[in-house]
């Protein structure tokens, strides 16, 4: 047989398929079949414990028995069956109700109980928890700990070069020294706010009827406060409950969850970018794979191919979860169907992203820092010590500090031996002179390494 691998539509299921498999089993169509079948199982469930409805009554040992399997897991089975229903009823979500209908019919379920499966709920009833329950088992087991990999990584790197000394430049240019580590510790400390930022995230649902009013629930029981039950519902999956709906819950947090995640994606994109700069610098080495060719016709190359995928990759999830952040939360009226199908491709950003963080970390562990060339780099530099310079000139009263080391330094090579002799014609105090003309590019990067070594 072909490997479907060869013919899938998406890389994620094909080229980066064993890449994606843990998303895969959250976010594919059988994942989502297995969130609501378990969504309506509890429902029943939930119905009756609370002993609300003498026609339900008390499900006898077997048939809660087999309502209990149906809320924690569902087999492939079971999947396959929901499709074939599906095919006759083209409803997804009113397949999943027939599917529990006849397992529980096979338990030994009485028609009057049957009645009670997917009782006074609408679709949306059902999705919202479902892909709620998704995001959230993605956000906890899958993109939160790539990022902590990923941060836990940089925090090595910044512990291990806190007192790397490397140039830095702005605007391309050489400017004043920073280290290595606070480099890496800058993304450290970007990143951590990230994540907790997508951790902060409240997951919200609604489990309230057609139009949100609990219409149907309070015509069928209007002693009951159908609030409650609501609330109990949705607590017990994990979720905050949102009672102000439409038909459906309004996304808003799944466009908070989106942008957050978005945000992350950015600053990864940031690291990306600086490393494979820094890479073409010859700051860092890239260890070479045995076997691995680098170019089709060049073959010394080792070209920083993990820090482009991963680049690439979180570009393209960010497209897809802005267009989610701006799209969602738009629905005509009390309900329109266009977010339904743009749903089903929440996964799909996911996927792209935990790619990203996973190339990152690959070409992380792939490199590795070269402080003899960023020494030679500074060595190659004196001339940014002319912000010290100057800045000790005010500091002790010399006048038109700024413009004479501009007029002395701006666009020439500097040499020490070339500022050693500017700085004893200063007349500066004996002890900040000495500090000067001992100092180094190297030495010159103010508290970096603390820094680094703080995070």
């Amino acid at each position: 047989m072909t490997d479907h691998r060869l013919t899938a539509l998406s890389p994620l299921d094909g080229r980066y398929a064993d890449k994606c498999a843990d998303l895969a089993s959250i976010f594919s169509e059988a994942a989502l079949i297995g969130y609501r079948v378990r969504v309506e199982a509890c429902w029943l469930r939930q119905l009756a414990t609370s002993g609300h409805f003498p026609a339900l009554g008390t499900l006898p040992a077997p048939l809660a028995s087999r309502l209990d399997s149906l809320a924690e897991v569902v087999g492939e089975s079971a999947v396959r069956r929901v499709k074939e229903i599906e095919r006759e009823t083209n409803h997804d979500v009113k397949a999943v109700e027939y599917f529990l209908r006849e397992q529980l019919a096979a338990a030994g379920a009485l028609p009057a109980q049957l009645e009670f499966v997917h009782f006074a709920c609408t679709s949306e009833d059902i999705n919202n928890l479902s892909y709620a329950m998704m995001l959230a088992d993605a956000r906890g087991s899958v993109m939160l700990p790539l990022i902590g990999e990923v941060v836990g990584r940089l925090a090595r790197l910044a512990h291990q070069h806190a007192a790397t000394a490397m140039l830095s430049r702005t605007h391309g240019q050489p400017a004043s020294p920073t280290t290595l580590g606070k480099e890496a510790a800058n993304f450290v400390m970007r990143l951590r706010r990230a994540a907790a930022s997508l951790g902060r995230v409240e997951l919200l649902g609604k489990f309230n009827g057609a139009v949100g009013n609990f219409n149907a629930q309070v015509a069928a029981g209007p002693q009951i406060d159908w609030r409650a039950e609501s609330r109990r519902m949705i607590l017990a999956f994990g979720l905050v409950p949102n009672e102000y709906t439409t038909q459906i819950e309004p996304h808003d947090w799944i466009a908070e969850y989106c942008d957050a995640l978005a945000r992350a994606d950015t600053v990864l994109i940031d690291l990306c970018r600086d490393l494979w700069g820094y890479v073409s610098l010859g700051y860092f080495r890239q260890r070479p794979v045995p076997g691995e060719v680098g170019s089709s016709t060049m073959p010394h190359k080792v070209n920083p191919i993990d820090f482009e995928n991963a680049e690439g990759n979180a570009g393209l999830a960010n497209a897809m979860l802005r267009h989610f952040a701006e799209k969602l939360p738009v629905s005509r009226w009390q309900r329109d169907l266009s977010d339904s199908t743009v749903m089903r491709n929440l996964g799909v950003a996911l996927g792209h992203s935990a790619l990203a963080w996973r190339s990152a970390l690959r070409g992380l562990e792939r490199i590795e820092a070269d402080g003899a060339r960023m020494a030679m780099d500074l060595d190659a530099h004196w001339e940014v010590l002319a912000e010290a310079i100057q800045t000790v000139m005010r500091a002790h009263g010399i006048a038109g500090a700024y413009e004479k080391l501009k007029e002395f330094t701006r666009g020439r090579e500097i040499g020490v031996l070339e500022l050693r002799a500017f700085v004893a014609q200063l007349g500066l105090p004996d002890e900040a002179r000495r500090r000067l003309e001992s100092l180094t590019p190297t030495a010159y990067t103010g508290l970096a390494e603390a820094l680094a070594r703080a995070v």
